[in-house]
């Protein structure tokens, strides 16, 4: 019987994993001009245009089906049940990414991390498209020098989301009006 250390390790790493993908997948095939032709590329340019859309869930499930043929049944044939661990780390992960960054767009953010999470986010939409390319965490952003401290967010009035605009003054909400403004005119 393995010992619990070395299945955790592996776990991890399959987190690592996907975090390494989420972020390579975001910066390169979502941003990079030549890539951008690809599925996720379209998908994601439309994510930004406008900002409540996410691809249908269908399209994730063959996607994450794939990922998991792909590198799941190798994994496991060659590492056993460490190649187990690997993937339950790295398909969980890649879940735990899918709601969050749902929850960013449609939700306040619960916690230090949430609210983190959820600016680290919009400035990558709101202020550079160029920066910030990990949801879930800054690590990769930071290894490849990509990641920017946000300042005060100016959110487009069109794509403001329905837990920041306050609905009786059509403004941001008092509790966030620190750290996000409304954008009403096109940028210079």
């Amino acid at each position: 019987m393995l010992a619990l250390a070395p299945l955790a390790g592996a776990a991890l790493l399959g987190v690592l994993t996907w975090s390494f993908l989420e972020y390579v997948i975001h910066r390169w095939l979502g941003h990079d001009r030549r890539f951008r032709g690809n599925l996720f590329g379209t998908e994601h340019l439309r994510h930004h245009v406008e900002g409540d859309y996410f691809a249908p869930t269908h399209k994730k499930v063959v996607f994450a089906t794939a990922a998991t043929a792909v590198m799941g049944v190798p994994a496991v044939l060659l590492a056993g049940v460490l190649g187990a661990a690997w993937l339950v780390g790295f398909v969980g992960f890649y879940a735990a990414y899918e709601i969050l960054h749902r929850r960013e767009h449609t939700h306040a953010g619960i916690g230090r991390y949430g609210r983190w999470a959820r600016r680290h986010h919009f400035h990558h939409h709101f202020v550079d498209g160029r920066s910030n390319h990990g949801v879930t965490s800054p690590l990769w952003d930071l290894a490849f020098g990509t990641y920017r401290v946000p300042g005060v967010i100016p959110v487009p009035s069109r794509l403001c989301m329905a837990w920041l605009r306050d609905p009786s003054t059509g403004d941001v909400r008092d509790e966030h009006a620190a750290r996000y403004v409304l954008r009403t005119t096109a940028r210079a």
